[in-house]
């Protein structure tokens, strides 16, 4: 520093802080050589908090408003300078502003998930995440603890010690709590105030903060373990689940017997899906309350397709179907007491199905 600036840090000195970053949290007022002339005006403005320190000793504090630091608003530092000089000579003390004021928008989260054993489920992993807001509730507390000699400090240097302390608070509010995972969701009030008191009582201890505000935004279960549960609920809104199954069915059949690559199976496909609608109809036809299985048919005949087997059928579906050109006299059908897979044409009851045979040509 040159000689002009020496000369001028001998005159009354206006000590003040302009914050506009919202996120600082302590800031040293920078002196050449730490020198502050007796007289020096002191503003603090709202939200502030202004600290006197001298040879590395707590001084005096200092509230909002404008304070002229003599002699007599400084008893504790004149006791510890002693004023050797006269009451008009400079005196060296370090002035830290302390925000007072709510920094929000803070964000906490669990970087692992916790283990819980739950009533329903047994042994889970929960994961969670929210905001909160961060407020200097003893600056003198704030300065000893954490601060020590350092110019700026800022909240995202308190951002990972705020996390470790959210987390595992969290761990053992819910561990006490012994509150379902179905029911999180409604108790994330409870939850977060019992959250903020916990970690309010350690750092307000330890470190002079305070947290007005704690919010959970989400407790969320592992990906796999929500798949399941989204499952069980569409079994429950499903019901019964066999009508499903038929439904199901019925809707693969209709669409294979519309894909145009199904080559000369989409004939039989949609007959079978016509069948199997006829007997979901008939199933559905009850007023809720549960209906028997229709009979199973006299002769009740199976239909190959490719390698599955679809049935059992009437004989009049049967011949529905060859009406329909949807069932050749090629097509293999069985049933009860026959020996084995047998084309639908040599089969003598279903013979009549496919009409007298052609004449043969004239020669």
């Amino acid at each position: 520093m040159g000689l002009f600036a020496k000369i001028r840090a001998e005159f009354v000195d206006i000590i003040e802080w302009l914050d506009d970053t919202n996120h600082t949290l302590v800031w040293r007022f920078p002196r050449y050589h730490n020198q502050i002339k007796n007289g020096a005006m002191l503003i603090v403005r709202p939200g502030q908090v202004a600290v006197l320190v001298h040879e590395g000793k707590l001084a005096d504090v200092f509230e909002p408003g404008t304070h002229q630091l003599t002699t007599r608003n400084l008893p504790v530092l004149s006791t510890l300078q002693g004023w050797k000089y006269g009451f008009d000579s400079p005196f060296k003390a370090e002035v830290y502003f302390v925000s007072t004021k709510t920094v929000t928008d803070l964000k906490w989260g669990t970087p692992n998930p916790i283990m819980l054993r739950d009533p329903e489920f047994g042994p889970i992993r929960l994961r969670a995440f929210g905001t909160y807001t961060l407020r200097a509730q003893d600056p003198v507390r704030l300065l000893t603890e954490l601060v020590g000699t350092d110019g700026v400090y800022e909240t995202n240097e308190l951002e990972t010690l705020m996390r470790g302390v959210i987390n595992q608070t969290l761990a053992d509010v819910m561990g006490k709590a012994q509150i379902a995972a179905l029911d999180l969701a409604q108790n994330y009030q409870k939850l977060a105030g019992d959250l903020r008191a916990s970690a309010v009582e350690r750092i307000d201890d330890e470190y002079g903060l305070d947290i007005p505000q704690l919010f959970i935004v989400n407790i969320s279960l592992p990906e796999e373990v929500e798949k399941a549960l989204d499952a069980r609920t569409s079994m429950g809104v499903l019901g019964d689940l066999g009508r499903f199954q038929q439904y199901q069915m019925g809707s693969a059949m209709t669409q294979a017997a519309s894909n145009p690559s199904g080559g000369g199976s989409e004939g039989l496909g949609m007959g079978m899906g016509f069948a199997m609608a006829q007997q979901m109809a008939r199933s559905f036809s009850g007023s809720g309350s549960p209906v028997a299985p229709p009979p199973v048919p006299a002769t009740a005949w199976h239909v190959a397709q490719g390698a599955n087997a679809l049935g059992p059928f009437e004989t009049t579906q049967l011949g529905q179907l060859v009406r329909a050109g949807q069932l050749g006299p090629g097509t293999l059908v069985w049933s009860a007491g026959m020996a084995a897979w047998t084309p639908a044409g040599q089969v003598p009851q279903l013979a009549a199905l496919f009409g007298p045979p052609s004449p043969p040509p004239i020669a």
